[in-house]
Parts: C-alpha cells; sequence; structure tokens
C-alpha cells in the first residue's frame, strides 16, 4: 500500500514538473540546434533540487530490502514527505515566476505528452507486473523515480521519438499538401523576406502597402519556419489571395534554401544582415550566406531588394542574375532613396525618390526610426514593381499600421511607451536609442540585453551601455536580470553615466511601478529595449 502511496506522490511531482519541462521545450524550438540541451545545460538548478536527489537516495536503499519491513516502510513514508516538500517548493517558484509566453498546447504538445506517459507508464507496467517479487518491483520503483528525477531528459526521449516517428509523418503529409495546393495557384505572386533583423517588421509593411491594390497574406505573427509556412498555406492561402509573402527564418546554413525549394518565391527582400543568432551560424560569413540563399534561389526573371546601405548586402558576390533594386539613406545611387527623415512623437515624415523621376515625393507614416524607413522603402520598391501608382503608395504608407513590440509607441497612462521588446539586436537596438533621444521630456531606457551573439554578446552588450549613455541621453536607466546585465553596466560606467541613476530588477513588472513613480512635470518617454523569452529568467 505505501508502494502505491509513493508512486502517486511521483505522479504528481512528474506532471508538475513535465509542464515546465514541455514549456522549455517548446520554447527553444522543440531543440532545434540542441537549444533545448543548452537551456538544460545552463539551468539545471531548476530541476536537480536536493530533495529529489535524496528521493533517488531513498529509492536506491529500498532496492536492497528484499523483504517489507519497518524500515523499508520508514524509507518510503520519508520519500513520500520528501515528494511533497519538492512540489510545494516547485509549485510555488512556478506561481511567482513572470512567465509571458505560457505554455500553447498545440496538436505537437499533446503528441509529446502521450508519448512521455506511455514511457512513465512502462516501469509502472513492470511493477504490476513483478509485485510478487519484492526485489524487481523495488528496483523498478527506483527506476520510476530515476525517470522522474531525469524528467527534463525523458521530455527529450520523447521528443526525439516523436520528432523521427509521428512528427516525421505528419510534417511529409500536411507539406505534401502545401506543395499541392501552392501548385494549384499558379498566378499567385510569392514574396519571401529575410535578413538577420527586421524580418516580421518589413512583413507586415509590405503587407499594408501591397494591400492597397492586391488580396495579400502575410506569414501570421513570426510562423517563419518550414512548420509556420505549411500551416499558413494550408489553413489561411485560399483562391482569393494574389500576393503570399513569406518571412523566412534560419539558425544554420540551407534553412534558407530549404524554405525557398518550399514556396519557390519570384520576389525577395532581403532586411539588414548582422550577428543574430551568430552562436547557432558559427561565423558572420554563414549568416551573410545563408540570408542571400533567398536572393540566389529566385528565377532569373525575379526580383531582388537589396540595401545598399548595408556593407554585407553589398560586399557579396552575388551568383544570381535576376534583376536588382537598390534602397538606401545614406547612398543615393540607389532605385528608391529616402532623405530629410524627421521623426517625432507621432511618426515619422520623409522625401522619397525614385530612379529615373528627378522629382521628390513625400511621405509619412506613424512608424518610429530609420530601420522602419529601410521597410518602407523595400515596400515601395516592390510596390512600384507591381503597378501602384505613388499617390497610392503615400496613401497606403500613411495607414501602414504599427508592429506590435517593434517600436511601437503606446500611452500607458503616466507615461508613454516605446514598446521594442522584440529580439532586440545591435543596429535595432541603436536606431531605438537614437528614436528616444528624439522624444521631449524624461527618457527612461528598460532593458536585459541582448541575447544569441555568441563569443561577442559581451562586448556588443558592453557598446550598447555605452551608446545608451551617449545616444539616448537617457535620465533613468533600469537593466533586467543582475547577472545577465554586467556588461552593459560595465559600458555606461565607461561612458561615465550617472550610476545614481541606474536601476536593477529581476522581474520587469518593477520597470513599471519605478517609472509610475518618478515625480516629474515632464512626459515621460520609456523605451522597452528587448524582452527576454522564460528560459532566461533570473531568480
Amino acid at each position: 500500500m505505501i508502494e502505491i502511496l509513493l508512486i502517486l506522490v511521483t505522479i504528481i511531482a512528474i506532471i508538475i514538473k513535465s509542464k515546465k519541462s514541455l514549456h522549455m521545450l517548446q520554447q527553444n524550438l522543440y531543440n532545434e540546434n540542441n537549444r533545448y540541451v543548452k537551456w538544460v545545460v545552463n539551468n539545471s538548478s531548476n530541476f536537480f533540487s536536493l530533495e529529489l536527489l535524496a528521493v533517488l537516495i531513498v529509492a536506491v536503499a529500498n532496492v536492497f530490502l528484499i523483504k517489507e519491513d519497518t524500515i523499508s516502510l520508514i524509507l518510503n513514508i520519508i520519500a513520500i514527505i520528501l515528494y511533497i516538500i519538492y512540489a510545494i517548493k516547485f509549485r510555488k517558484d512556478l506561481k511567482n515566476e513572470q512567465v509571458k509566453k505560457p505554455l500553447v498546447i498545440t496538436a505537437r504538445v499533446k503528441r509529446l505528452i502521450a508519448t512521455t506517459t506511455i514511457l512513465y507508464l512502462i516501469p509502472i507496467v513492470l511493477v504490476i507486473i513483478y509485485r510478487d517479487n519484492l526485489l524487481i518491483s523495488h528496483f523498478l520503483i527506483f527506476i520510476f523515480i530515476l525517470f522522474a528525477y531525469l524528467n527534463t531528459f525523458v521530455i527529450l526521449l520523447a521528443n526525439f521519438i516523436n520528432k523521427y516517428t509521428l512528427e516525421k509523418y505528419v510534417y511529409h503529409h500536411f507539406k505534401s499538401m502545401a506543395v499541392k495546393k501552392l501548385k494549384s495557384m499558379p498566378n499567385l505572386k510569392v514574396i519571401g523576406v529575410t535578413g538577420s533583423y527586421g524580418k516580421t517588421s518589413s512583413k507586415n509593411i509590405l503587407a499594408d502597402i501591397l494591400n492597397i491594390k492586391y488580396a495579400t497574406l502575410p506569414t501570421p505573427r513570426n510562423l517563419n519556419t518550414p512548420y509556420g509556412l505549411i500551416i499558413t498555406i494550408n489553413n489561411h492561402l485560399d483562391k482569393f489571395t494574389e500576393v503570399f509573402i513569406a518571412e523566412m527564418g534560419a539558425y544554420v546554413r540551407g534553412e534558407i534554401k530549404d524554405l525557398c525549394n518550399l514556396v519557390h518565391p519570384k520576389y525577395g527582400i532581403l532586411t539588414r544582415i548582422g550577428t543574430a543568432h551568430l552562436e547557432s551560424f558559427g561565423s558572420e560569413e554563414n549568416i551573410q550566406k545563408t540570408k542571400f540563399e533567398l536572393i540566389e534561389s529566385l528565377p532569373l526573371d525575379g526580383v531582388g531588394v537589396l540595401n545598399r546601405d548595408d556593407p554585407k548586402q553589398v560586399s557579396y558576390n552575388l551568383k544570381n542574375k535576376c534583376k536588382i533594386l537598390w534602397i538606401g539613406i545614406d547612398e543615393k545611387d540607389v532605385d528608391v532613396h529616402a532623405s530629410n527623415i524627421k521623426c517625432s512623437s507621432v511618426g515619422t515624415t520623409f522625401d522619397v525618390t525614385f530612379k529615373g523621376d528627378k522629382k521628390k515625393y513625400e511621405f509619412e507614416t506613424k512608424l518610429l526610426g530609420n530601420h522602419n524607413v529601410y521597410n518602407i522603402l523595400a515596400g515601395l520598391a516592390l510596390g512600384r514593381e507591381f503597378g501602384i501608382s505613388i499617390t497610392k503608395l503615400q496613401q497606403a504608407v500613411r495607414n501602414v499600421k504599427q508592429v506590435e513590440h517593434r517600436l511601437e509607441l503606446k500611452k500607458m497612462g503616466y507615461f508613454y511607451q516605446i514598446d521594442d521588446a522584440y529580439n532586440s539586436n545591435p543596429v535595432g537596438a541603436k536606431s531605438a536609442l537614437e528614436v528616444l533621444s528624439m522624444m521631449p521630456g524624461l527618457k527612461v531606457v528598460v532593458t536585459p540585453g541582448m541575447i544569441e551573439l555568441g563569443d561577442k554578446e559581451e562586448e556588443l552588450n558592453k557598446e550598447f551601455g555605452k551608446q545608451i549613455a551617449t545616444i539616448s541621453k537617457a535620465d533613468y536607466v533600469v537593466l533586467i536580470g543582475e547577472k545577465r546585465t554586467k556588461p552593459i553596466k560595465e559600458g555606461l560606467k565607461q561612458a561615465k553615466y550617472n550610476m545614481d541613476n541606474l536601476i536593477v530588477y529581476n522581474d520587469v513588472k518593477e520597470a513599471y511601478n519605478f517609472i509610475r513613480g518618478i515625480k516629474t512635470k515632464k512626459e515621460i518617454y520609456a523605451l522597452f529595449e528587448n524582452d527576454l523569452p522564460d528560459t532566461y529568467n533570473e531568480k
């Protein structure tokens, strides 16, 4: 009877732990490029507690007690008590933890839960079969407890099993459906958008511009993986769609090429190329070659849009002979050029010159920052290519919607928030600081810093700290995460920032409370630069 109680308590602990493990597996893209494994290694304290280790030791001792006696009973009771202590502590930690993006129970997660359940049922079924043999049953209970202790790896094993069985079948089934659907739409204009920074913004801006003449479908949110494109095609593409815009993300060489082989874009936009995901790519050269897989996959009658202000695009030896349209702000010898850019608290105004037309055309947008001007220029380049008049393009740009969490200006009661929380990078962060510097009133920067920059991460975050001090002229700086933000703090010191105005919290909620508590008659503008996923939470 006591063994049954022990198993039941263990199951409760497994359920609590599995939710956390599945959440982290999902946020780490189901262990693509070993992201989940790296997270487990870096956050082992979240799972391997002393209470669970003690339960494991008790279970080992129990194996050697062949007969059920008082000592065995005491050991099992101790194990149950330890489990209860662990479960209470773990659940309390989960409740106190700030979760920005909760676990989404998708079909894939449901399949993972089913496989994980089967793995845990194996030792339980064997315990029932060998219940009359105390040595074997005690050993099997130990195995079950060991599985509970190693829950993160059991989830990983379930993911591995599914990936090469169920997921492989599901993927190929839905992929064939998507390919068949695309083939049935020969007149569909397919545009690929990739780059290190600004893919989602560029895609959404382009969709808003082209929608003035064409029925346009962009991939929702940041569904920029093979699964994401397949879901979009199967669930959202219909016979009325005239233009399909496919955002394309990658972590290693060849992934953009695979996406191009899936959707076969005729048009391609390359946003800025930088050091995002340098850790997984291995080198800046690999990043550059991967991003250009889009342009080099275009047909000979295709059109690529490149940025002449980006050295990594200008220096690349392009092998494709398709038509290239260049955009630029600093460089004037381009097909679409922006000048006289003025940014304010209500948006941005700028002039545009099209190659072959000496006239300057005035444009205005609710969006902020030069990098959004680049995204608009790319949209204008393809808009002209698609036969949209300049008057219509001006109207479309005026109506472009703010992109969520990408320099999104919004009133938060007592202060204005410049929400640039999505996926901060060196280029975008600098641009965001420039936008903040143009705002009237008191200025605040809130940031946890930048991630996935490989060996350059510390150096780039230190430089970011210097830029906060010199570019934004921030009155206050709020850093989120004491450990991660040390390089930013060092950069602020080197730039001789007033460290009395530096505040460090481990929870971004405290930053909101701090800003609301600032006593001033001026309007407050707070730049929230980056918001790390739950995998980077500091306790």
